[in-house]
């Protein structure tokens, strides 16, 4: 071919392109499948196009107020969107996001989250690719994670955080019970403290834990060799004061990093720890708004941000955070429980995977009942997770099975009254422990 004549035809084809009609899908229909296979309530919308076989599916689970994610979906934001285009999705959260007036919370968040997540999953399937190659491709090959040891007695955690390295995981969560006490993530959680208790039900004191806590990591550093990274999850149980007295006397065990120290409602302090030690700090688990996040990354007063992705809204946002987070060298590491559906999991990865700023991933194993409802789950292979490589999040629902899993089940089968939330923690004297 003459140098002229390939000159025309290749100068044709964007001309040709350039006229040709796009048709862009448009909302049709959005359900929302409620299932619980592993005796979590999990809830999942599946958005339809006017496509033929195009559809995309999003996470929405918020346990914890689980029924209330349904009718926010059908009777608000299904009405509202319904005949919009399913490309514009940038468009359709900003509109989502402010169609209520008051924003920020965990329930709208959600539901958005769940319609945001399945338009991602529709752009990927059309685009016949995984939704990672929609934002810049992958920075990395698989996500490194860590998983969570445990035990009543802190022997227990040793052998259990053994275990996980013998099949490869690098890094490790480490939690103990506290004798006669309740301890988060660890054995214990029905203690009802000693004699100068004066309520009833499960008991937790700060000094006793945090004492509890340091020499377990005293123990890990003498039992586990050194290259194997120890994280632990405070999990917002102390004062601010003790937050700042426990951050400092932790920095000798070198942890990974030390979890969720503060609550949202404390996080001024963080500049105060700061200022004290160099122990690595991560949080925000229970952030829902930007006003909580974004002072401590731009003020660099955490090393990893640790959103929720769906109470954060969804990928949308929570790509936006990643960014944030490069600019000013604070790392990811999204909150990645066994109550998140796999779609949400693959969220999580998805992030991890493009994010120059990512950090670590957190893992919780998918069991076989989960596996028969959520097709192509992401897969653990070494301490490493991989993602499907189908188009979009690479998950199928198989709606039959999530119907063998209702809501008010435990992972048995059996009725369980599921509401009420969170549980109830107080300390000796009756008062409520944050957590």
């Amino acid at each position: 071919m003459k140098r002229r004549d390939f000159f025309k035809l290749a100068t044709a084809i964007p001309f040709a392109a350039a006229g040709a009609t796009k048709v862009s899908p448009k909302i049709k229909d959005i359900q929302v499948i409620e299932t619980a296979p592993a005796g979590l309530r999990l809830t999942v919308v599946k958005i339809l196009t006017d496509q033929d076989g195009l559809y995309g599916y999003g996470d929405g689970t918020f346990t914890q107020r689980a029924d209330l994610i349904k009718p926010a979906i059908e009777h608000y934001l299904k009405p509202f969107l319904i005949g919009k285009q399913a490309d514009r999705i940038e468009d359709i959260w900003q509109s989502c996001y402010d169609s209520s007036y008051w924003k920020n919370g965990p329930i709208l968040n959600n539901a958005i989250s769940a319609i945001d997540q399945a338009l991602w999953d529709i752009k990927g399937r059309q685009a016949g690719v995984p939704v990672y190659e929609l934002v810049g491709g992958k920075t990395r090959e698989a996500v490194d994670t860590y998983t969570h040891a445990s035990g009543n007695e802190i022997q227990q955690t040793i052998d259990q955080a053994k275990g996980f390295m013998e099949k490869g995981f690098r890094n490790v969560r480490v939690q103990v019970g506290v004798p006669g006490y309740a301890a988060y993530g660890s054995g214990g959680a029905g203690a009802t403290g000693d004699k100068s208790t004066l309520v009833k039900g499960s008991v937790f004191e700060p000094i006793p834990y945090m004492r509890r806590a340091l020499k377990l990591f005293e123990e890990c550093r003498k039992q586990l060799p050194p290259e194997l990274e120890l994280l632990h999850d405070v999990h917002e149980r102390v004062t601010p004061n003790q937050a700042v007295q426990f951050a400092k006397e932790v920095e000798q065990f070198r942890l990974f990093y030390l979890e969720d120290v503060l609550s949202p409602e404390d996080i001024a302090y963080f500049r105060q720890i700061r200022t004290q030690c160099a122990t690595p700090i991560a949080m925000g688990e229970l952030f829902n708004s930007p006003h909580e996040w974004n002072p401590l990354i731009a003020e660099r007063l955490i090393d990893y941000i640790r959103v929720h992705v769906s109470q954060a809204g969804g990928f949308t946002p929570c790509r936006k955070i990643a960014i944030l987070a490069e600019a000013f060298g604070v790392k990811t590491a999204w909150h990645g429980p066994g109550d998140i559906s796999p779609i949400g999991h693959a969220a999580n990865v998805t992030l991890d995977l493009v994010s120059t700023s990512f950090g670590i991933q957190e893992y919780s194993a998918f069991n076989e009942k989960v596996q028969e409802v959520f097709h192509g789950c992401p897969a653990m292979k070494d301490g490493y997770l991989w993602i499907n490589e189908a188009p979009g999040w690479g998950i199928e629902v198989d709606e039959a099975a999530a119907k063998k899993y209702p809501f008010g089940t435990n992972e048995r089968g059996e009725r369980k009254d599921l509401n009420g939330g969170w549980g109830e923690v107080r300390k000796r004297d009756g008062s409520v422990i944050k957590q």
